[in-house]
Formats: C-alpha cells, sequence, structure tokens
C-alpha cells in the first residue's frame, strides 16, 4: 500500500466529500503553492506533492467517472503552471480563478448545514 500524505483522506474520508468539496480542497493547495513559489522551495514542493495526491484521489473516486476527462486536464494544466505554463499559457491566476467558486460554495454549504 503506497504511503500518503493526506492519509486520513486517502483512508476513505475523500471519497465522502463532494467533488465541489474535493475540488475547493484542491484549490487551497494550489494557492499554497502560489504563495510560496520563488519564495521557499520546500514548502512550495510540499504544496505541489499534496495537490497532485489530492487530484490522483479525486481521479480515483469511481462517482467522477464521467468527469475523469475534465478532472485529468485540470491537473494537466495544474502540471503546466508548475512547470512554467509553457504548453498551456496557464497561470496560477488562472487556474485559481478556475478552483475559487468551488471553496467559496463549500463554505456556503457548509455554513447553511
Amino acid at each position: 500500500m503506497p504511503l500518503f500524505i493526506h492519509q486520513n483522506l486517502a483512508s476513505g474520508r475523500w471519497f465522502q466529500l463532494s467533488l465541489c468539496e474535493q475540488l475547493a480542497n484542491i484549490g487551497s493547495e494550489v494557492s499554497r503553492a502560489r504563495k510560496w513559489q520563488g519564495k521557499d522551495e520546500n514548502i512550495f514542493r510540499g504544496a505541489v506533492e499534496r495537490a497532485l495526491e489530492l487530484f490522483d484521489l479525486t481521479l480515483a473516486d469511481p462517482r467522477w467517472r464521467g468527469r475523469l476527462r475534465e478532472i485529468g486536464r485540470l491537473r494537466e494544466v495544474f502540471c503546466d503552471v508548475v512547470t512554467g505554463g509553457k504548453e498551456y499559457k496557464s497561470t496560477f491566476k488562472g487556474l485559481e480563478q478556475y478552483l475559487f467558486p468551488f471553496a467559496f460554495l463549500s463554505r456556503r454549504q457548509i455554513n447553511n448545514l
């Protein structure tokens, strides 16, 4: 069994979250990576690794079988951003603009419970 950074999430908790909540969590790591890029390489790399793990957990969630292309493309764009945005001209700002509404909606849903 592989070692996961997010042990609790990988053991099943991740698969109880909605897609909106999963993408919001990914967005948090994306924002963290943006914040530390060029400032602290260790923190930046850690955020990148955590984001990639969350992407992979989301791709492994059988509920999103019909959305794998979209989630996979989002992961690909994230990788492009991290490596300089050369292939798609993607940026952290653009990726955050895509992911922010999921965080907003997720927070709103939690507050309405």
